[in-house]
């Protein structure tokens, strides 16, 4: 899940470190979808050598999106994903691996949490199906109008858990997959393909983690690989900071709020369920074309430069006159560890450090302070020393108290102006508004599609009178209220509904006054503050969870048995005396079983993804671990508003009482659910073309039994071992396809093998260092870029890592297509139905129509159907012409036919800014920024496709 709000943090303090995606779309010829060529240059103006998947931030939005419909069944969802996965890999392209990590069995710390959000989620299902009955049943009752209940199965994303049969599909849908790429993309062809699906034990991003620590750690590991990392969870950016390579991105999903999303019981917009009042749903336009529909277009990728985000840490960590050598790298590794303290998914955040309250620029600020008494650095390759830290949190402790001071004023000042704006709100909105045919419209916004015709006026003049009627009239003698509102006389009390003032939640523990320590403890903990020993419990447990969180960024999982075993977290106050704690972690713990795990965090009503005889144990009465699975349970706020930030207060999973109770039922097990049950490994998948191929193919020739180390000449420096897989993808071996709607791999030529990471000693340490020969990246801020976030103006990202790319352009030809293409009278103001300037126009190019102005007719009647709907194309997709370097414009019909016939010039759109129907841009500075004319020396393809699956 990662830290709530860091992303939006780092992104408005840091904003130079985000980069639009370029990505260049399929193309459509005949109704046949030409899939992108990935071969090709990336037209990012960047070359990336290594993809890795976090697979669930891909699962969850496949199979249960919240701005599209859901799929229908399994078989439309694992379609989803692999098309997904296509568009991640248009975009990035790699060159030498594609890494694709599946979350596994999660350590005991993990685990707590993924207890709470299941719990929560079932929880939430099943208050939202009652309430979505109720609402039904009342608004029928009422005489309303609702559509047919539709009856469909509800996907129960708890499923997304290793040891399901859902994961189990997922894993033989992602090889054949993969098989299918490798066999008929010309992008894969020569790219090493690692899976790690749910059998693994592991996060799927601790998986990549500890796959690039082991590859640094090798003699012939390149120090200057490009890394690009896929996931939506902001503590990426710590891990990817954790690497010390020079070269990492992250690229995820643009979040934009406030989507619309239909009402569950009419499926119109504008209400949520609770708020249906069963209205039936209006025609809008003599058609319907105006109605509604959810939005289904795709979002956009951003790419996250960590090494822009490494130059803005330098400047800001760089400190002078030190009694020690300043090391850019430990001062990362430090600026890492205090992130820690606002929220990580294992350890609750302490309750004086709210990252929405510039908690980390405090920390910060702090740790400048403090660090010319600690002499040294606060961390040291994943291992903390607690004397440093210490001196950290007790300057932290004593400024505490005014720390929850503040933020009881600023929460008091947040609802008195919001209490204002809800009476200005209430005072200036109008006594009725009309409806139908008399509802008033913005100019110029008759024909738009808010504005509906009535088809009865006299039936809206009669409503209107009504209405009228039906008001309090105001007269003269009158009293007003404070807001502004009459209030007749006698003085009726409002209702409590009416009042402005909103109900908060209980807060018993008042952090803001005197004794909050001791309410805090006793109300949280329920023992008294006075108790310094357990005081110190709680202390020592939250140490060794900063050491073991650390320790598995740098290190790997230190202990798969350790756990925070508190709801709540500390005072800074209290971490007095830290230096001497432990902080060793017991060694040789092993991973749960995944159907250990499954009973360790899911709740009854999830018990259907279990074998019968272990479902009983979670609803059976009788059964000795019934107390693990509570029907309902609360939800303490914690001082928060919504029930998403609280705390779920559910028991902790006694391991010793689990497992004892697990071996009555380890006999029930069936065949197929002993091998869901058992822990597996990688699998590495290579093309013919790929040198390993024959490598590979000689060893199950051979059958070879004993693991045979990789050899790293062939797969770019890859080392680890290999040994047969039983499953195996082989050559000239029909690869059936798991999903019906998909044909089978007839004649398939990938290969696949068992891999394994190289191994190290238990105590081995990985350097928290840049390694030898690794090469800076060019430094990209300027001294403006430190400006951005504080000069007022709304910044936006660059498109691209060129920042030299020329900014697009609408010329005449795009603002006739938009005419056309767009509805007739739908825009709005002065600029709907203005023509653009003439090429000679050198004044502002958005100069409103004058009046008696005569309007250049909409051109481009001849226009194929199929693409009058499409609309135009990305701003990032067109290319600007530039008249300065002698070209001879386009005229309008020119352009026109160049663009009809773009699907059948295959050769016109390989230029940098994809499919455009455009001349591609003159460009005389040589080849790609950083890179040679000809680009890097891998070799192309020949040209192929792969089929359609329309």
């Amino acid at each position: 899940m990662g830290v709530p709000a860091f992303f939006r943090w780092l992104s408005r303090k840091y904003p130079s470190i985000i980069v639009n995606c370029v990505e260049e779309k399929p193309k459509e010829c005949n109704g046949v979808k030409i899939p992108v060529d990935a071969s090709k240059p990336n037209p990012n103006d960047v070359e990336f050598d290594n993809l890795y998947l976090d697979m669930n931030g891909i699962i969850h939005p496949c199979t249960h999106p919240e701005d599209k419909p859901a799929p229908k069944n399994e078989d439309e969802m694992m379609v989803a994903i692999f098309e997904y996965i296509d568009r991640l890999f248009s975009i990035v392209r790699p060159r030498r691996l594609l890494y694709m990590a599946i979350d596994g069995v999660a350590p005991r710390a993990k685990m707590n949490q993924q207890r709470s959000r299941r719990f929560r989620a079932s929880k939430e299902g099943m208050e939202a199906a009652i309430e979505k009955q109720r609402v039904r049943e009342e608004i029928l009752a009422k005489g309303g109008y609702l559509p047919p209940e539709e009856i469909k199965e509800r996907f129960d994303s708890n499923c997304i858990t290793p040891g399901t049969e859902f994961m189990d599909n997922l894993a033989k849908c992602l090889r054949y997959y993969i098989a299918d790429r490798l066999n008929n993309d010309p992008g894969w062809k020569n790219l090493t393909v690692i899976l790690s699906d749910a059998s693994a034990p592991g996060e799927g991003e601790h998986k990549i983690m500890d796959y690039i620590r082991r590859q640094r750690a090798q003699p012939n590991h390149d120090p200057n690989t490009h890394h690009c990392l896929c996931g939506a969870d902001a503590d990426l950016i710590m891990l990817g900071l954790a690497t010390h390579e020079p070269n990492f991105t992250i690229i995820r999903e643009e979040f934009k709020p406030n989507k619309p999303k239909p009402c569950g019981l009419c499926n119109q917009f504008g209400h949520e369920v609770k708020d249906c009042e069963g209205l039936p749903r209006e025609k809008k336009g003599k058609h319907d074309e105006l109605a509604d529909s959810l939005p289904c277009a795709e979002g956009e990728f951003i790419f996250l430069r960590l090494n822009v985000l490494r130059e803005y840490l330098e400047r800001e960590l760089t400190m002078a006159s030190l009694p020690f050598t300043f090391d850019i790298e430990r001062s990362i590794d430090d600026w890492v560890f205090m992130c820690f303290f606002v929220g990580n998914d294992f350890l609750p955040h302490l309750p004086s450090l709210e990252i929405r309250e510039g908690a980390i620029d405090r920390l910060v600020n702090i740790y400048k302070n403090v660090v010319h008494k600690t002499g040294g650095y606060l961390t040291e390759s994943g291992y903390v020393n607690l004397q440093r830290v210490q001196m950290i949190m007790l300057a932290v402790g004593e400024v505490e108290d005014s720390i929850f001071k503040k933020r009881k004023d600023d929460e008091d000042s947040f609802r008195r102006r919001q209490k204002e704006k809800r009476k200005r709100m209430k005072r200036d909105q109008p006594a009725f508004t009309p409806s139908g045919i008399l509802t008033p419209h913005a100019l110029g916004s008759r024909n738009s599609p808010g504005s509906q015709v009535s088809s009865n006026p006299r039936q809206a003049a009669y409503e209107m009178r009504m209405q009228a009627n039906s008001s309090p009239s105001v007269s003269p003698n009158t009293s007003f209220t404070s807001d502004g509102s009459p209030s007749p006389l006698g003085g009726i009390k409002r209702k409590a509904e009416d009042s402005d003032s909103e109900p908060e939640p209980e807060d018993n523990v008042r952090l803001w006054e005197a004794g909050w320590k001791q309410r805090y403890y006793k109300n949280k903990f329920d023992v008294d503050a006075a108790d310094e020993k357990f005081r110190r419990k709680v202390v020592q447990s939250y140490v060794e969870g900063l050491c073991w969180v650390l320790r598995y960024y740098y290190q790997g999982c230190a202990s798969w048995k350790w756990y925070y075993p508190f709801h709540y977290a500390p005072f800074a106050s209290d971490f007095e005396g830290i230096a001497d704690m432990p902080s060793d972690f017991e060694k040789g713990t092993k991973p749960f079983k995944p159907l250990e795990q499954l009973m360790g965090v899911f709740p009854a009503a999830s018990g259907n993804f279990l074998p019968p005889s272990w479902r009983k144990l979670m609803s059976d009465p009788d059964s000795s671990i019934i107390d693990f699975y509570p029907e309902d349970f609360a939800i303490d706020l914690n001082g928060k508003k919504y029930a998403w930030q609280g705390v779920a207060l559910l028991p902790f999973v006694d391991e010793r009482r689990l497992r004892a109770a697990l071996e009555e039922v380890y006999p029930d097990l069936t065949t197929e659910e002993n091998r869901r049950n058992s822990l597996g490994g990688d699998v590495l998948f290579v093309g013919k073309h790929h040198p390993l191929h024959d490598f590979i193919s000689e060893l199950y020739r051979t059958g070879s039994t004993e693991p045979v180390d990789v050899p790293p000449e062939l797969c770019h420096g890859i080392q680890g071992k290999f040994s047969l897989n039983e499953e195996a993808v082989l050559p000239d071996q029909v690869v059936c396809s798991p999903v019906p709607m998909l044909r089978d791999l007839t004649q398939n030529a990938a290969i696949s093998i068992n891999f394994k990471d190289p191994q190290f000693a238990e105590d081995y340490i990985f350097k928290a260092v840049m390694l030898p020969g690794a090469r800076k990246p060019a430094a990209v801020l300027k001294p403006s870029d430190w400006e951005k976030s504080s000069n007022g103006r709304q910044w936006k990202p660059q498109l691209g890592f060129n920042r030299d790319r020329r900014p697009v352009h609408l010329d005449q030809a795009a603002f006739r297509t938009l005419g056309h293409v767009m509805p007739r009278g739908s825009g709005t103001g002065v600029y709907s139905n203005a023509a653009p300037p003439p090429a000679n126009y050198q004044g502002n190019l958005y100069r409103p129509l004058l009046r008696g102005q005569a309007q250049i007719p909409k051109l481009m009647s001849n226009m194929r159907p199929q693409d009058s709907w499409r609309g135009p194309p990305p701003l990032f997709q067109q290319q600007r012409f530039d008249r300065g370097v002698g070209a001879e414009p386009l005229l309008p019909w020119n352009r026109m036919l160049q663009s009809q016939n773009a699907a059948f010039q295959p050769n016109q759109y390989q230029m940098l800014a994809g499919p455009g129907g455009y001349p591609p841009r003159r460009d005389d500075r040589g080849g790609r920024q950083g890179y040679p004319r000809e680009g890097r020396k891998y070799p192309l393809p020949p040209p192929s496709g792969r089929y359609s699956w329309n």
